[in-house]
């Protein structure tokens, strides 16, 4: 008889919400993990006493009364909410996303009716420009943004950063990226429309920790090295890993973009007052500055410890080695993820789940409803 029920391979929200749930359900399981830490891409390294998001700014947001209540059983949430800003080209800052102040700043407009005359001036603007070209459906995510928000705004705010993020002129990337651009008539700069968000108090290590407890987890640990005597220890196996490697890249390797971070600590209090600054001009090499004590303390608590820690984040194009974050999902890489799929859908004792084995993007809530949903 095999010793456990289950072996989750990947102690990362996915992995550990199963393990957890399984447990709860009085499921004997074993996590592995090749990284020297549990907790995924969420893990967070403390440095000076301040919670830093080793892979990136991760908030967590939802409008899933029943994730959110499950997650502040784990550990209690506080009330950060997700309200960035952006240094632009003209060296300007203008709040996310565009919203009446952003207009206000962009235009000097004062009410919702003045800034949506002026959407509609600059739309119009583009749009008899592309006519003027012969152009009637937008080709391309620069096309289809001037149509969207108009020249000045995606000027200042997106080309940047989009060019930035992907790589590659927006001229050549697919319209459908951009197909819509939130645009509130709001003095609102939260970024996020759920009903709840906010990040675990004492960092994300908490959550997985609590995840966790009463599991075993062994960390270190390479699936691929002793594959064959890892298939044979349960009864099944919930992998959360990149599916083409769990297939040996019978169909090919499947793309990422990744995020290279420089990690500094300051002997400041308060770096750039906020904890996320985008940076959208194609002249500074990268997208944008996290200060991560904004993402547990507030208002001028942030005095209170003389140090401070930013992360500024590169995005680069992937190559074996690196991690893998984001993935690109043009039709090419669509369609050997496909090929990959139909593999997976008949292993009956193979469940796969979350960001590398689905390639695709996720946010934490909905990673939290699918395990829900599986049991």
């Amino acid at each position: 008889m095999n010793k456990y029920d289950y072996l989750i391979v990947g102690a990362g929200l996915f992995g550990a919400t199963f393990a957890h749930i399984a447990r709860l359900h009085g499921k004997r399981c074993l996590v592995i993990d090749k990284r020297p830490h549990a907790g995924g891409n969420i893990y967070c390294e403390e440095i000076e006493g301040i919670y830093v998001h080793k892979y990136g700014a991760h908030i967590f947001h939802t409008s899933d009364k029943e994730v959110w209540d499950f997650v502040n059983s784990i550990v209690p949430f506080n009330r950060y909410t997700n309200s960035p800003v952006a240094l632009a080209p003209d060296d300007r800052l203008y709040n996310l996303p565009f919203n009446m102040n952003t207009f206000y700043q962009m235009w000097g407009v004062k009410t919702p009716e003045e800034a949506q005359a002026k959407l509609e001036e600059q739309r119009k603007e583009s749009v008899d420009r592309m006519k003027a070209e012969g152009i009637t459906e937008p080709r391309n995510l620069e096309e289809q943004a001037l149509t969207l928000i108009g020249k000045d705004i995606y000027e200042q705010l997106i080309k940047g950063y989009t060019e930035k993020q992907w790589g590659r002129k927006c001229t050549e990337l697919p319209a459908f990226i951009i197909r819509r651009l939130p645009v509130r008539m709001t003095f609102d700069n939260n970024y996020f429309n759920d009903s709840y968000q906010g990040i675990p108090i004492g960092g994300y290590n908490k959550l997985i920790d609590g995840l966790l407890e009463g599991v075993e987890v062994r960390l270190d640990t390479n699936f691929f090295e002793n594959r064959e005597r890892w298939e044979t220890v349960a009864e099944k196996i919930v992998f959360t890993g990149k599916i083409d490697e769990f297939y040996d890249y019978r169909f090919g390797k499947l793309e990422y973009r990744t995020v290279r971070f420089e990690t500094e600590t300051l002997d400041e209090a308060n770096h750039q007052g906020n904890a996320v600054v985008n940076y959208t001009s194609s002249d500074v090499p990268f997208t944008r500055i996290i200060e991560h004590k904004h993402f547990e303390t507030f208002g001028n608590a942030v005095y209170d410890n003389p140090k401070t820690v930013i992360s500024k984040e590169y995005s680069t194009e992937w190559q074996d080695g690196m991690e893998s974050f984001y993935p690109v999902n043009d039709s090419r890489n669509q369609a050997v993820y496909e090929q990959y799929k139909m593999l997976a859908d008949r292993e009956p004792n193979v469940i796969f789940g979350g960001r590398l084995a689905e390639y695709k993007y996720y946010d934490m809530a909905p990673i939290i409803r699918q395990v829900f949903n599986i049991f």
